[in-house]
């Protein structure tokens, strides 16, 4: 019974999902390829070797598709390290070639890329990201 209601829940889709249009994952899926592609890919891919640091000591870009680690990370997360660059994110002086799109791109903007990025990931991914997203919802500030 366990499993039936398990894979009813996978199957009803993530709730980041829930009222999320074609459009809406097409118009991030442009300004995917227009901003983001360059470094993560235009299929996600990342760049080769993204697990070993560059000659700089910096990371290479990390793929968004299920072989990386974007669906490991909560809603707020991936929003913020958007937004804001992942050295404001990670603070502690972290340096990284990955740029903030406040004032490039809008809030909106933002998490139609993130939509476009999250459905290309199979069902089990987007339900554990979902909850996790959800689990970070919960905590308190």
């Amino acid at each position: 019974m366990r499993a039936l209601i398990t894979i009813a829940v996978i199957a009803a889709g993530p709730a980041w999902a829930e009222g999320i249009d074609t459009a809406t994952i097409q118009r991030g899926q442009q300004i995917y390829a227009t901003n983001c592609a360059a470094c993560h890919g235009a299929n996600l891919q990342g760049q080769p070797d993204w697990k070993h640091r560059l000659a700089t000591g910096r990371m290479p870009a990390p793929p968004h598709d299920v072989t990386g680690h974007s669906w490991h990370h909560s809603d707020r997360d991936l929003f913020n390290l958007t937004k804001l660059g992942v050295a404001a994110v990670v603070g502690d002086g972290y340096e990284s070639d990955m740029p903030a799109f406040a004032g490039k791109l809008s809030d909106d903007e933002i998490t139609a890329v993130l939509d476009y990025i999250k459905s290309t990931w199979p069902a089990r991914a987007q339900a554990s990201q979902a909850k996790i997203t959800a689990a970070d919802e919960a905590a308190p500030p």
